[in-house]
Protein backbone atom coordinates (compact mmCIF):
# COMPACT_ATOMS: atom_id res chain seq x y z
CA UNK A 1 0.00 0.00 0.00
CA UNK A 2 2.85 2.36 0.87
CA UNK A 3 4.52 1.85 -2.51
CA UNK A 4 1.17 2.18 -4.26
CA UNK A 5 0.63 5.59 -2.61
CA UNK A 6 4.17 6.59 -3.51
CA UNK A 7 3.50 5.73 -7.14
CA UNK A 8 0.55 8.12 -7.21
CA UNK A 9 2.51 10.80 -5.36
CA UNK A 10 5.19 10.67 -8.04
CA UNK A 11 2.56 10.74 -10.79
CA UNK A 12 0.66 13.72 -9.41
CA UNK A 13 3.92 15.59 -9.07
CA UNK A 14 4.48 15.34 -12.82
CA UNK A 15 1.16 16.90 -13.90
CA UNK A 16 2.12 20.14 -15.71
CA UNK A 17 1.22 23.37 -13.93
CA UNK A 18 -0.59 21.76 -11.02
CA UNK A 19 1.39 23.26 -8.13
CA UNK A 20 1.46 22.45 -4.43
CA UNK A 21 -1.70 24.35 -3.42
CA UNK A 22 -3.91 22.70 -6.05
CA UNK A 23 -2.38 19.33 -5.21
CA UNK A 24 -3.37 19.76 -1.58
CA UNK A 25 -6.93 20.71 -2.59
CA UNK A 26 -7.21 17.78 -4.99
CA UNK A 27 -6.13 15.21 -2.42
CA UNK A 28 -8.36 16.70 0.27
CA UNK A 29 -11.50 16.81 -1.90
CA UNK A 30 -10.91 13.48 -3.66
CA UNK A 31 -10.09 11.62 -0.44
CA UNK A 32 -6.57 10.47 -1.29
CA UNK A 33 -3.81 10.85 -3.83
CA UNK A 34 -4.82 7.75 -5.80
CA UNK A 35 -8.44 8.95 -5.96
CA UNK A 36 -7.37 12.05 -7.89
CA UNK A 37 -6.68 9.90 -10.95
CA UNK A 38 -10.07 8.18 -10.64
CA UNK A 39 -12.06 11.43 -10.56
CA UNK A 40 -13.98 12.50 -13.66
CA UNK A 41 -13.94 15.99 -15.11
CA UNK A 42 -17.23 16.97 -13.46
CA UNK A 43 -15.89 16.17 -9.99
CA UNK A 44 -12.57 17.86 -10.64
CA UNK A 45 -14.25 21.11 -11.71
CA UNK A 46 -15.97 21.37 -8.32
CA UNK A 47 -12.62 21.58 -6.53
CA UNK A 48 -11.35 25.09 -5.64
CA UNK A 49 -8.54 26.21 -7.91
CA UNK A 50 -9.17 23.51 -10.52
CA UNK A 51 -10.35 25.01 -13.80
CA UNK A 52 -11.13 23.41 -17.13
CA UNK A 53 -7.53 23.38 -18.37
CA UNK A 54 -6.18 21.83 -15.16
CA UNK A 55 -8.97 19.24 -15.04
CA UNK A 56 -8.28 18.21 -18.62
CA UNK A 57 -4.56 18.07 -17.87
CA UNK A 58 -5.18 15.63 -15.00
CA UNK A 59 -7.39 13.39 -17.12
CA UNK A 60 -5.05 13.44 -20.14
CA UNK A 61 -1.99 12.67 -18.03
CA UNK A 62 -3.15 9.42 -16.44
CA UNK A 63 -0.38 7.73 -18.43
CA UNK A 64 1.95 9.30 -15.86
CA UNK A 65 0.99 6.48 -13.49
CA UNK A 66 2.82 3.98 -15.71
CA UNK A 67 5.87 6.23 -15.84
CA UNK A 68 5.65 6.68 -12.07
CA UNK A 69 5.75 2.89 -11.61
CA UNK A 70 9.00 2.75 -13.56
CA UNK A 71 10.36 5.75 -11.65
CA UNK A 72 9.50 4.08 -8.35
CA UNK A 73 11.35 0.96 -9.47
CA UNK A 74 14.38 3.12 -10.28
CA UNK A 75 14.30 4.92 -6.93
CA UNK A 76 14.05 1.66 -4.98
CA UNK A 77 16.87 0.07 -6.94
CA UNK A 78 19.14 3.09 -6.37
CA UNK A 79 18.23 3.85 -2.76
CA UNK A 80 16.58 7.17 -3.64
CA UNK A 81 14.01 8.75 -1.34
CA UNK A 82 10.88 10.51 -2.56
CA UNK A 83 9.83 13.69 -0.74
CA UNK A 84 6.17 14.61 -1.18
CA UNK A 85 4.79 18.07 -0.35
CA UNK A 86 2.27 16.83 2.22
CA UNK A 87 4.63 14.43 4.00
CA UNK A 88 6.20 15.42 7.32
CA UNK A 89 9.72 14.78 6.01
CA UNK A 90 9.32 17.51 3.38
CA UNK A 91 11.69 20.46 4.13
CA UNK A 92 9.85 23.05 6.20
CA UNK A 93 11.51 26.10 4.61
CA UNK A 94 10.79 24.85 1.09
CA UNK A 95 7.18 24.10 1.97
CA UNK A 96 6.70 27.80 2.80
CA UNK A 97 7.34 28.71 -0.86
CA UNK A 98 4.24 29.10 -3.02
CA UNK A 99 5.88 27.35 -5.98
CA UNK A 100 7.54 24.52 -4.04
CA UNK A 101 7.80 21.29 -6.04
CA UNK A 102 5.03 18.80 -5.30
CA UNK A 103 7.57 16.01 -5.22
CA UNK A 104 11.35 15.71 -5.41
CA UNK A 105 13.87 12.90 -5.25
CA UNK A 106 16.84 12.63 -2.91
CA UNK A 107 19.91 10.42 -3.00
CA UNK A 108 21.87 10.59 0.21
CA UNK A 109 20.80 11.37 3.73
CA UNK A 110 19.94 14.87 4.86
CA UNK A 111 17.47 16.26 7.39
CA UNK A 112 16.74 19.91 6.69
CA UNK A 113 14.18 20.46 9.42
CA UNK A 114 15.75 22.01 12.48
CA UNK A 115 18.96 22.77 10.56
CA UNK A 116 20.46 26.06 9.45
CA UNK A 117 20.98 26.21 5.69
CA UNK A 118 22.75 28.65 3.37
CA UNK A 119 22.75 28.68 -0.42
CA UNK A 120 26.01 29.64 -2.09
CA UNK A 121 25.82 30.46 -5.80
CA UNK A 122 27.73 32.31 -8.48
CA UNK A 123 29.10 32.32 -11.98
CA UNK A 124 30.30 29.20 -13.77
CA UNK A 125 33.37 31.21 -14.82
CA UNK A 126 34.61 31.92 -11.33
CA UNK A 127 37.87 33.82 -10.91
CA UNK A 128 40.58 32.97 -8.38
CA UNK A 129 39.22 35.81 -6.25
CA UNK A 130 35.74 34.26 -6.26
CA UNK A 131 36.98 30.76 -5.50
CA UNK A 132 39.15 32.01 -2.64
CA UNK A 133 36.26 34.00 -1.16
CA UNK A 134 33.95 30.99 -1.48
CA UNK A 135 36.31 28.61 0.31
CA UNK A 136 37.16 31.12 3.04
CA UNK A 137 33.50 31.90 3.64
CA UNK A 138 32.58 28.24 4.11
CA UNK A 139 35.64 27.66 6.27
CA UNK A 140 34.54 30.55 8.50
CA UNK A 141 30.96 29.25 8.61
CA UNK A 142 32.29 25.90 9.81
CA UNK A 143 34.48 27.56 12.43
CA UNK A 144 31.55 29.54 13.85
CA UNK A 145 30.05 26.23 14.98
CA UNK A 146 26.50 26.60 13.66
CA UNK A 147 26.89 23.61 11.33
CA UNK A 148 24.82 24.95 8.42
CA UNK A 149 23.93 22.88 5.37
CA UNK A 150 25.54 24.36 2.24
CA UNK A 151 23.19 24.29 -0.75
CA UNK A 152 24.22 24.84 -4.36
CA UNK A 153 23.71 23.52 -7.90
CA UNK A 154 26.78 21.38 -8.76
CA UNK A 155 27.60 23.58 -11.75
CA UNK A 156 31.10 24.63 -12.75
CA UNK A 157 32.61 27.58 -10.92
CA UNK A 158 31.26 28.79 -7.60
CA UNK A 159 28.74 25.93 -7.19
CA UNK A 160 31.23 23.10 -7.20
CA UNK A 161 33.69 25.20 -5.19
CA UNK A 162 31.02 25.56 -2.47
CA UNK A 163 30.34 21.81 -2.40
CA UNK A 164 34.03 20.93 -2.22
CA UNK A 165 34.68 23.46 0.55
CA UNK A 166 31.72 22.14 2.57
CA UNK A 167 33.09 18.60 2.35
CA UNK A 168 36.60 19.81 3.16
CA UNK A 169 35.51 21.62 6.31
CA UNK A 170 33.04 19.04 7.58
CA UNK A 171 29.70 20.62 6.63
CA UNK A 172 26.78 18.80 5.06
CA UNK A 173 26.07 19.89 1.51
CA UNK A 174 23.17 19.49 -0.91
CA UNK A 175 23.34 19.71 -4.69
CA UNK A 176 20.12 20.60 -6.50
CA UNK A 177 20.14 19.23 -10.05
CA UNK A 178 18.30 20.31 -13.17
CA UNK A 179 17.73 16.78 -14.45
CA UNK A 180 16.85 13.29 -13.22
CA UNK A 181 19.08 11.44 -10.77
CA UNK A 182 19.99 8.84 -13.40
CA UNK A 183 22.76 11.12 -14.63
CA UNK A 184 25.14 13.80 -13.40
CA UNK A 185 25.75 16.97 -15.38
CA UNK A 186 28.40 18.03 -15.96
CA UNK A 187 29.95 14.55 -16.15
CA UNK A 188 33.18 15.89 -14.68
CA UNK A 189 31.34 16.23 -11.36
CA UNK A 190 30.29 12.58 -11.02
CA UNK A 191 32.95 11.92 -8.39
CA UNK A 192 32.08 14.95 -6.25
CA UNK A 193 28.38 14.04 -6.57
CA UNK A 194 29.17 10.60 -5.16
CA UNK A 195 31.01 12.20 -2.24
CA UNK A 196 28.11 14.55 -1.60
CA UNK A 197 25.69 11.62 -1.18
CA UNK A 198 27.85 10.40 1.72
CA UNK A 199 27.83 13.77 3.49
CA UNK A 200 24.57 15.31 2.35
CA UNK A 201 22.44 14.65 -0.71
CA UNK A 202 21.82 15.31 -4.37
CA UNK A 203 18.20 16.17 -5.10
CA UNK A 204 15.99 16.88 -8.10
CA UNK A 205 12.34 17.42 -8.91
CA UNK A 206 12.89 15.87 -12.34
CA UNK A 207 12.27 12.22 -13.13
CA UNK A 208 14.49 10.00 -15.26
CA UNK A 209 11.89 10.50 -18.02
CA UNK A 210 12.30 14.29 -18.03
CA UNK A 211 13.83 15.78 -21.15
CA UNK A 212 17.22 17.41 -20.69
CA UNK A 213 16.35 21.09 -20.99
CA UNK A 214 18.54 24.07 -20.08
CA UNK A 215 15.42 25.82 -18.78
CA UNK A 216 15.30 23.19 -16.03
CA UNK A 217 18.49 24.62 -14.56
CA UNK A 218 16.80 27.98 -14.07
CA UNK A 219 13.73 26.23 -12.67
CA UNK A 220 15.78 24.38 -10.06
CA UNK A 221 17.11 27.73 -8.76
CA UNK A 222 13.88 28.25 -6.82
CA UNK A 223 14.62 25.07 -4.86
CA UNK A 224 18.14 26.27 -4.08
CA UNK A 225 16.69 29.51 -2.72
CA UNK A 226 13.73 27.84 -1.02
CA UNK A 227 15.74 25.32 0.96
CA UNK A 228 17.80 28.02 2.64
CA UNK A 229 17.51 30.79 5.19
CA UNK A 230 19.67 33.00 2.99
CA UNK A 231 21.42 33.02 -0.36
CA UNK A 232 25.01 34.18 -0.88
CA UNK A 233 26.08 35.34 -4.35
CA UNK A 234 29.86 35.17 -4.66
CA UNK A 235 30.43 36.34 -8.25
CA UNK A 236 28.14 37.14 -11.16
CA UNK A 237 28.22 39.08 -14.40
CA UNK A 238 25.50 41.64 -15.05
CA UNK A 239 23.18 38.79 -16.05
CA UNK A 240 23.30 35.21 -14.85
CA UNK A 241 21.57 32.32 -13.12
CA UNK A 242 22.94 33.35 -9.72
CA UNK A 243 21.07 36.64 -9.98
CA UNK A 244 17.89 34.71 -10.79
CA UNK A 245 18.38 32.73 -7.59
CA UNK A 246 18.91 35.98 -5.67
CA UNK A 247 15.69 37.45 -7.09
CA UNK A 248 13.78 34.32 -6.13
CA UNK A 249 15.22 34.40 -2.60
CA UNK A 250 14.12 38.03 -2.26
CA UNK A 251 10.63 37.09 -3.45
CA UNK A 252 10.51 34.49 -0.66
CA UNK A 253 11.51 37.19 1.86
CA UNK A 254 14.79 35.38 2.48
CA UNK A 255 17.98 37.34 3.08
CA UNK A 256 20.47 37.72 0.24
CA UNK A 257 24.18 38.49 0.57
CA UNK A 258 26.58 39.54 -2.16
CA UNK A 259 30.37 39.74 -2.28
CA UNK A 260 31.61 43.09 -3.64
CA UNK A 261 34.35 43.32 -6.23
CA UNK A 262 36.33 45.87 -8.21
CA UNK A 263 34.31 48.11 -10.50
CA UNK A 264 36.16 46.96 -13.61
CA UNK A 265 35.72 43.21 -12.91
CA UNK A 266 33.11 41.63 -15.19
CA UNK A 267 32.11 38.96 -12.67
CA UNK A 268 31.54 41.49 -9.93
CA UNK A 269 29.06 43.57 -11.95
CA UNK A 270 26.09 41.50 -10.80
CA UNK A 271 27.05 41.36 -7.12
CA UNK A 272 27.91 45.06 -6.99
CA UNK A 273 24.54 45.88 -8.53
CA UNK A 274 22.71 43.73 -5.97
CA UNK A 275 24.38 45.71 -3.19
CA UNK A 276 23.87 49.08 -4.94
CA UNK A 277 20.13 48.46 -5.44
CA UNK A 278 19.70 47.23 -1.85
CA UNK A 279 18.76 43.73 -2.98
CA UNK A 280 21.57 42.17 -0.97
CA UNK A 281 23.63 42.76 2.14
CA UNK A 282 27.31 43.46 1.52
CA UNK A 283 29.24 40.37 2.61
CA UNK A 284 32.77 40.61 3.97
CA UNK A 285 32.92 37.52 6.17
CA UNK A 286 30.80 34.75 7.65
CA UNK A 287 30.30 36.98 10.69
CA UNK A 288 27.99 39.12 8.53
CA UNK A 289 25.76 36.09 7.89
CA UNK A 290 25.81 35.19 11.57
CA UNK A 291 24.85 38.75 12.57
CA UNK A 292 22.06 39.33 10.03
CA UNK A 293 20.49 35.92 10.67
CA UNK A 294 20.85 36.30 14.47
CA UNK A 295 22.95 33.17 14.73
CA UNK A 296 25.36 34.78 17.14
CA UNK A 297 22.91 34.50 20.02
CA UNK A 298 23.49 31.49 22.22
CA UNK A 299 20.89 28.81 21.58
CA UNK A 300 20.23 28.38 25.28
CA UNK A 301 19.53 32.10 25.70
CA UNK A 302 17.16 32.12 22.72
CA UNK A 303 15.28 29.13 24.07
CA UNK A 304 14.99 30.68 27.53
CA UNK A 305 13.77 33.97 26.09
CA UNK A 306 11.23 32.19 23.93
CA UNK A 307 9.95 30.14 26.81
CA UNK A 308 9.38 33.18 29.03
CA UNK A 309 7.37 34.84 26.23
CA UNK A 310 4.88 31.96 26.05
CA UNK A 311 1.56 32.06 27.88
CA UNK A 312 1.02 29.52 30.64
CA UNK A 313 -1.20 27.41 28.35
CA UNK A 314 1.44 27.52 25.59
CA UNK A 315 4.15 26.52 28.08
CA UNK A 316 2.04 23.52 29.11
CA UNK A 317 1.71 22.27 25.54
CA UNK A 318 5.35 23.08 24.72
CA UNK A 319 6.46 20.91 27.64
CA UNK A 320 4.26 18.04 26.51
CA UNK A 321 5.66 18.10 22.97
CA UNK A 322 9.20 18.56 24.25
CA UNK A 323 8.94 15.51 26.51
CA UNK A 324 6.90 13.26 24.21
CA UNK A 325 7.77 14.34 20.68
CA UNK A 326 5.10 14.85 18.01
CA UNK A 327 1.63 13.90 19.21
CA UNK A 328 -2.00 13.86 18.15
CA UNK A 329 -4.29 16.46 19.65
CA UNK A 330 -6.11 13.81 21.72
CA UNK A 331 -2.86 12.99 23.52
CA UNK A 332 -2.20 16.71 24.12
CA UNK A 333 -5.70 17.14 25.57
CA UNK A 334 -5.24 14.17 27.88
CA UNK A 335 -1.87 15.34 29.19
CA UNK A 336 -2.80 19.02 29.52
CA UNK A 337 -6.33 18.63 30.82
CA UNK A 338 -7.55 21.01 28.10
CA UNK A 339 -10.72 20.27 26.16
CA UNK A 340 -10.42 19.95 22.39
CA UNK A 341 -11.57 23.50 21.64
CA UNK A 342 -9.06 25.07 24.04
CA UNK A 343 -6.18 22.89 22.90
CA UNK A 344 -6.95 23.70 19.25
CA UNK A 345 -7.02 27.44 19.97
CA UNK A 346 -3.72 27.37 21.87
CA UNK A 347 -2.06 25.23 19.18
CA UNK A 348 -3.28 27.58 16.46
CA UNK A 349 -1.72 30.55 18.25
CA UNK A 350 1.52 28.59 18.68
CA UNK A 351 1.45 27.73 14.98
CA UNK A 352 1.15 31.42 14.10
CA UNK A 353 4.21 32.08 16.27
CA UNK A 354 6.09 29.29 14.44
CA UNK A 355 6.47 27.40 17.72
CA UNK A 356 4.67 24.26 16.55
CA UNK A 357 3.97 22.63 13.20
CA UNK A 358 0.65 21.08 12.23
CA UNK A 359 1.40 17.80 10.46
CA UNK A 360 -1.03 15.63 8.44
CA UNK A 361 -3.45 13.67 10.64
CA UNK A 362 -3.82 16.45 13.24
CA UNK A 363 -0.39 15.69 14.65
CA UNK A 364 1.66 18.48 16.19
CA UNK A 365 5.36 18.87 16.89
CA UNK A 366 7.65 21.64 18.09
CA UNK A 367 9.11 23.68 15.26
CA UNK A 368 12.60 22.84 14.14
CA UNK A 369 13.56 26.33 15.34
CA UNK A 370 12.54 25.49 18.91
CA UNK A 371 14.13 23.00 21.24
CA UNK A 372 12.90 23.53 24.79
CA UNK A 373 14.79 21.54 27.37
Amino acid sequence: MKNNDLKYKIAIGQIPGLGSVNTKNLISYCGGVSEVFKADKKKLLKIPGIGKITAESIIKNKHLIEEAEKELEFTEKNNIKTRFYLDENYPFLLKQCSDAPVVFFEKGNINFNGRKAISVVGTRKATKYGKDICENLIKELAELGHNPVIVSGLAFGIDVCAHKAALKYGLDTVAVLGHGLNKIYPRQHERIASEITKKGAIISEFTTFSKFDRQNFLQRNRIIAGLSEATVVIESAEKGGALVTADIANSYNRDVFAVPGRLEDKYSEGTNKLIKTHKAFLLQSAKDVEYILNWEEKTEIRQQQLFTELSEDEKTIAKILSENGKQMIDFICKKSGFNSAKASAVLLEMEFKNIVRNLPGKIFELSGNVNIE
